[in-house]
């Protein structure tokens, strides 16, 4: 099984992750991993924490001469805002935060939760997601994440091909696929800063080059789709997530939602196998199981919870009404969204893929690999 953990707190010394289960025999370049990184932090509308970190991930155990060994791999990024020990507790709990659940069932302080729970966590989720995509790209698998939506403005992707939405995401201020808008939605973002408040949106991430059959549909914990939703509504501040149509799927008849079967003898050699779909509303997911089709997930993620005017608290000590606390925030960070939800993405469409063809060796992978294609197109 390939999966991760990670540890550390936002202003502590390092955040780690621990992937394990990776398959010997990958040469890792940190150079796409430092990439991401950098693409995490930056997104128009992001705070002065942004301006103080510069994330690089180093590779501390797991690696010979940059090649994965099958053992254990130590992802660190380093805070260079490490202030831990000398910051103070705080007594306001934040609404929208764990502050106030935390402290009460730990029945110890706020800071002790918020170190932890900051989103700062997710740097180094990013650099996991990152190690899996680049074994993603050896079977030819390939993700893109960006925004749709921001503060109720929608930014619909544009239907072109894939290496034409890496450009269009990369010219993009707020990581759409449609940097025309930008300007509209950065004024947005401007003015909502001014205000004291925050900004959410919509999210996307799309995988194409999917084989068929990764997931299952024999038992409820190892279908794809719950993997995904789960991992993706741990991302901090996610309250939703679809895959494909999504909740629209709820308002059409049945008609208009199930993904016609044709066949296609010139794309036999496709992922795809030649089954081709007239349209792609289930996302490229049905039973838990892919089905050749590009995977579609969206996440909806909800305003920053910090706010320059604060909401309405109490003082944990004496009980009283007072203005919650305030602590160096972001007004809009959902272009951040867009690459750490792709990085979770990304992580369990690799486990997905160790689960079928094995984890021992990339060798070994990319043979059983051609193996199922083959048999799977003589079926």
């Amino acid at each position: 099984m390939l999966r991760y953990w990670t540890a550390g707190e936002s202003h502590g010394k390092t955040m780690l992750a621990t992937v394990d289960g990776f398959p010997a025999g990958l040469e890792i370049d940190t150079e796409l991993i430092d990439a991401d990184l950098k693409r995490r932090q930056g997104g128009y509308g992001r705070g002065g924490r942004q301006r103080i970190e510069t994330d690089r991930v180093e590779l501390l155990t797991g690696i010979w001469k940059q090649t994965t060994l099958g053992s254990p791999i130590t992802l660190q990024v380093v805070n260079r805002d490490y202030k831990l020990e000398r910051l103070e507790d705080l007594q306001r709990p934040r609404p929208g935060h764990g502050d106030l659940t935390g402290a009460i069932k730990y029945l110890g302080s706020i800071r002790g939760v918020l170190e932890r729970a900051s989103a700062r966590e997710t740097s180094v989720r990013v650099a996991a997601g990152a190690l899996a995509k680049q074994l993603l790209a050896q079977f030819n698998i390939h993700t893109i994440g960006y925004v749709v939506e921001l503060g109720g403005v929608a930014v619909p992707p544009q239907d072109v091909p894939l290496a034409e939405q890496y450009a269009l995401r990369d010219a993009s201020e707020i990581y759409s696929l449609d940097p025309s808008r930008d300007a509209e939605i950065k004024k947005l973002i401007d003015e909502t800063g001014k205000q004291g408040d925050t900004l959410g949106g919509i999210v996307e991430v799309r995988v194409e080059g999917l084989p068929f059959g990764l997931g299952t549909h024999a038992q409820w914990d190892l279908k794809l789709d719950g993997r995904l939703a789960q991992a993706v509504m741990a991302v901090q501040a996610i309250k939703g997530v679809e895959i494909g149509l999504g909740f629209e799927a709820a308002r059409r008849p049945g008609s208009q939602v199930h993904d016609p079967i044709q066949f296609d003898a010139s794309q036999q050699d496709t992922p795809t196998l030649g089954y081709a779909r007239p349209t792609n509303n289930a996302g490229g997911l049905e039973a838990g199981m892919t089905n050749g089709q590009p995977l579609v997930v969206r996440a909806a993620k909800k305003p920053i919870s910090t706010l320059r005017k604060p909401l309405e608290s109490i003082n944990l000590e004496t009980k009283q009404a007072e203005s919650a606390e305030y602590e160096r925030s972001d007004v809009c960070a959902v272009s951040a969204a867009s690459v750490i939800v792709e990085s979770v993405v990304a992580f369990e469409v690799a486990r997905a893929l160790v689960d079928k063809f094995g984890n021992d060796s990339l060798q070994e992978m990319r043979a059983r690999a051609e193996l199922f294609n083959q048999l799977a197109r003589e079926r």
